[in-house]
C-alpha cells in the first residue's frame, strides 16, 4: 500500500506515475474522501472532547453537592450525536481504505514504457541454444510413454494436472532438492517449511487480496482461507505486524511449497502441458531488507535465481518488465525466461521482484532504525529460484537426444544415483 502523507502531497503526480501501470487513480475521488474524512474526524473528536468536558463537570459537581440537572441537560442527546458522528466517519475512512487499497505500487523510473508483454525489454542473454540436428519434440509428445500423464491426471481432477511417474517423477524430486541446496548452501538463504493454507489477512499482507480474489483456491468461506498461490505469501507474512531489530537484516528464506493457481483469466492460453497448471511447485526466495540496501538485495536475488539455470546449462535471458506487464505490488521485475526447443521460444520460468515498503506497510513488518531511533518499514523482495515443473520442462526439452532418451544435466547426477540418462 502507498504512503497517504506521499499522496496527499501530490496526488497528480501519482496518478500520473501510475498510468505507467495502465491505471488511473480517481484523483478528485481521493482528495473528495480524504477531505471529508478528516472533517468527520474533527467532528467527532470535538464532540468527544465536549463529552469528556461535561462529563468531569458533572462529576465535580456531583461531589460538591451541587445540582446536576442543567449540567445534565446540557448533555442531552450528545452522545446519540457522538455515536453518529463517529459511524459516518468510519464509514467514510472504509470507503478511504477501500480505494488505497486498490491502487498499485508505483512503478520504479526504470521501468520501460508499454502495454503488454510484448513490450518488455530483454537485457541479456546466458548459454548458446542447443543445436539439435533432429526436430525437437516438446515435453508432451517427449513423454508420451508414461512419464508425465495428463490423462490420468485430468481423470482424477480435470484439466490442468498432471501425474508424474518413475524416474520422471524422481527428476522433479532431484530438482527440488538440488535448487534447495545451492540456495541455502551457497546463496545464504535459511530454509523455512510454511503452511500451505493461509488466512486473507495474508494475502492481503503480499497484495493478492482484495484485487485478485477470482485468482485463488478459496477453502472456507466463513473463516476466510485459501490455498497458497506461491509461498511468497506464508514466508512474507512471518513478519507481519512485527518489529525487528536491525542487526537480523537482511532477513533471506527459500521455501518448497506446492502452489494453486485457479489461473482466472487464462482460459485458452498453455493448455498443453505443464506450462500453465492449477497446481505446481517452486522453490521461492523471498528477502526482507534494509532500504538503503534494497537495490543491491534485488540484483543479488535475481543473480540467485540465475545461477540455477546456470548450474544447469540452460540457454535463457533476462526481461524488465514494462509498466503494463508489472504486477499489482511491485515496483520494478525481471523475468527469467529458459529456451523451450519444442516451442522454439523462451518462456518465463522466474519473477524476480522489489517491493520496496509497499507489502511491509500492508503487514506492518517494521525494524528500529538505531541511526534515527525511530521504527521504519522494511522493504521486501522476492523470486523464483526456480519454478520446479517449467525446469523439468526444460530440462526434458533441451537435453533430448532425439531418440527417446533425456541426458540428465551434470548438476542433477548427484541426486539420480549417477544416472546419466532418462529414458521417456
Amino acid at each position: 500500500m502507498l504512503d497517504v502523507r506521499q499522496v496527499r502531497k501530490d496526488p497528480q503526480k501519482f496518478a500520473e506515475a501510475l498510468r505507467v501501470k495502465r491505471f488511473e487513480l480517481d484523483v478528485d475521488r481521493f482528495v473528495a474522501l480524504d477531505a471529508n474524512r478528516s472533517r468527520l474526524q474533527q467532528a467527532a473528536e470535538t464532540l468527544q472532547n465536549e463529552r469528556n468536558t461535561k462529563s468531569k463537570a458533572i462529576g465535580q459537581a456531583k461531589a460538591q453537592g451541587e445540582d446536576i440537572a442543567p449540567l445534565v441537560a446540557e448533555v442531552g442527546d450528545l452522545g446519540d450525536r457522538l455515536a453518529a458522528a463517529k459511524q459516518e466517519f468510519e464509514s467514510v475512512q472504509t470507503e478511504f481504505n477501500q480505494l488505497l487499497q486498490a491502487v498499485p505500487n508505483i512503478p520504479d523510473d526504470s521501468v520501460p514504457l508499454g502495454n503488454s508483454e510484448e513490450d518488455n525489454v530483454e537485457i541479456r542473454r546466458w548459454g548458446e541454444l542447443p543445436k539439435q540436428t533432429f526436430e525437437p519434440l516438446d515435453h508432451v509428445d517427449l513423454t508420451a510413454g508414461g512419464g508425465l500423464d495428463f490423462e490420468v491426471a485430468a481423470k482424477i481432477s480435470g484439466s490442468r494436472f498432471v501425474v508424474m511417474r518413475g524416474q520422471t517423477a524422481r527428476l522433479h524430486r532431484a530438482l527440488t532438492q538440488f535448487m534447495l541446496d545451492v540456495h541455502t548452501g551457497e546463496h545464504g538463504y535459511e530454509e523455512v517449511y510454511v503452511p500451505y493454507i493461509v488466512n486473507a489477512e495474508s494475502l492481503f499482507g503480499t497484495g493478492q487480496l482484495p484485487k485478485f480474489e477470482e485468482d485463488q483456491f478459496r477453502l472456507d468461506q466463513e473463516a476466510e482461507t485459501y490455498l497458497i498461490p506461491t509461498a511468497e505469501v506464508p514466508v512474507t507474512n512471518i513478519y507481519r505486524d512485527e518489529i525487528l531489530d536491525p542487526e537480523v537484516l537482511p532477513i533471506r528464506h527459500v521455501a518448497h511449497t506446492p502452489c494453486f493457481r485457479s489461473e482466472a483469466g487464462s482460459y485458452g492460453r498453455d493448455t498443453r502441458g505443464m506450462i500453465r497448471q492449477h497446481q505446481f511447485e517452486k522453490i521461492e526466495l523471498v528477502q526482507l531488507v534494509h532500504p538503503d540496501f534494497s537495490w543491491q538485495a534485488f540484483e543479488e536475488l535475481t543473480s540467485h535465481a540465475e545461477t540455477i539455470l546456470q548450474k544447469l546449462e540452460l540457454p535463457y535471458r533476462s526481461v524488465v518488465l514494462c509498466g503494463g506487464d508489472l504486477g499489482f505490488s511491485a515496483t520494478k521485475t525481471v523475468d527469467l525466461e529458459v529456451w523451450l526447443p519444442g516451442q522454439q521460444a523462451f518462456r518465463e520460468i522466474s519473477s524476480c521482484s522489489n517491493f520496496l515498503d509497499f507489502q511491509a506497510r500492508r503487514m506492518q513488518a517494521r525494524f528500529k532504525n538505531q541511526d534515527t531511533g525511530k521504527t521504519e518499514l522494511v522493504h521486501t523482495l522476492n523470486g523464483s529460484g526456480l519454478a520446479v515443473g517449467r525446469t523439468l520442462v526444460a530440462v526434458l526439452e533441451n537435453y533430448q537426444d532425439g531418440d527417446g532418451r533425456v541426458a540428465i544435466p551434470d548438476a542433477l547426477r548427484p541426486y539420480m544415483d549417477g544416472v546419466t540418462h532418462l529414458n521417456t
